[in-house]
This record gives C-alpha cells, structure tokens and sequence, in this order.
C-alpha cells in the first residue's frame, strides 16, 4: 500500500488531529497576546521594567520542550491544560517584544500632537499608539504563530491534542510498514498549517493596513 492510499484510509483522523493542533495553537497565542500586550504597554516606557521583562520572556523561551511539559504535570494534569500554558509562555517573547518596539517607534511628535488635541493617556494609546504600532505586534503574533506550530507537537507527550499524536505513533511503531507514513502525515499537515497561518496573518496585515491602521 502506498503513502496515498494509506492516506485515504485514514485522512478523517488526519483532519481531526490538524484542526486539534491548529485550535490548540490559537488557544495558546490568543491567551498570550492577552497577557503579553498589557504587560508591553504597562512596561515600555520604563528601562528597568522593559529589561526585566524581555529578559523573564527570553528566559522561558530557554527552558527545553520537553522539559517545561512534563514540569507542567503536576500542577496541572495530563491534556489540555499542561498543553496550552506551555504555549502560552513560549508565544510571550515575540509578542512582548514586537508590542515594546512597536509602541517605541511611535513618532513622539505624534504622540505630542495628540496631547495638544486633548487627548488623554488612554485615549492616546488606543487611539494613536497602538494603532501605528499594529503591524509590528501582528508581526510578532505572526512570529509566534509559527513558532507554536512546531511546538505544538511535543504536546502527544502529555497526552495532548494535535498532530503530535500521527507523529509519536509513528516513531512508537518504527519497523512496521506503515510507521513512517504515520509520520509523514503528521509532519506534513503542520508543513501546511504553517503555510496557511503565514497566509492568514499576511492577509490580516494588508486588510488592517488598508482600513488605516
């Protein structure tokens, strides 16, 4: 049997894993770019927070896959949970990170003529800053996005959803005829996941652009 007609065979389980990984995926960026944008805004205009921050994202960015999921076990379980804070924290150095530079590069004579116009912090902020610093965060979750994919997969160890679960079937089952197909169906579908998520923020990018932000 070749990699098509095994492929046929099973493609709904195929499908099932893929919008399990996407899905988890989403979960962890969307709760870090919850976490991570206030955090930027609250700490981008001091030095010392800006530093300690950046340095406590890249810090978590350091700590092995495999290490911080199976850390994660015992507060938390097996699943879901151990699955999505792990991502969480790993999506929070790009997304931090582009919010500080983005909120940063904001003319300053901008930010002054919008205080000339009454404007108050807040107002600024959501009204000037953030909008000018837009591309730059999108950026960031984009980063963060392709990042997440690849990590997503270490997920199968802690008995979590996605296609890291096609992945370790596939090198449990080593020697078997259909082990590498398992494999390769896996790999493949975060290959493409990867490509329609780029495709997705590049269009998101130009559709805000184009409403002027």
């Amino acid at each position: 049997m070749g990699f098509l007609e095994y492929l046929a065979g099973n493609w709904t389980e195929v499908l099932g894993a893929t919008t399990a990984h996407a899905v988890l995926v989403l979960e962890g960026l969307g709760l870090a770019v919850l976490i991570g944008v206030p955090v930027a805004v609250v700490v981008y205009r001091t030095d010392a927070l800006r530093a300690a921050v950046l340095g406590a994202t890249a810090l978590l960015l350091t700590i092995p896959s495999y290490a911080l999921f199976g850390l994660l076990i015992a507060p938390l379980g097996l699943g879901n949970a151990p699955s999505i804070v792990a991502l969480t924290m790993y999506a929070l150095l790009p997304v931090v990170r582009n919010t500080i530079v983005g909120l940063r590069e904001v003319d300053p004579a901008l930010v002054e003529s919008a205080t000339g116009m009454g404007m108050g912090r807040l107002r600024r902020l959501l009204g000037v800053e953030l909008p000018l610093a837009w591309p730059v965060v999108l950026t960031g979750m984009r980063v963060a996005a392709q990042l997440l994919l690849g990590i997503a997969a270490i997920a199968a160890a802690v008995n979590g959803p996605g296609l890291g679960n096609l992945i370790l079937d596939g090198l449990a089952k080593a020697g078997t005829p259909f082990a590498i197909y398992l494999t390769v169906e896996g790999v493949a579908a975060i290959v493409l996941l990867a490509v329609l998520f780029d495709s997705l923020f590049a269009v998101l990018n130009r559709l805000t652009t184009l409403m002027g932000l």
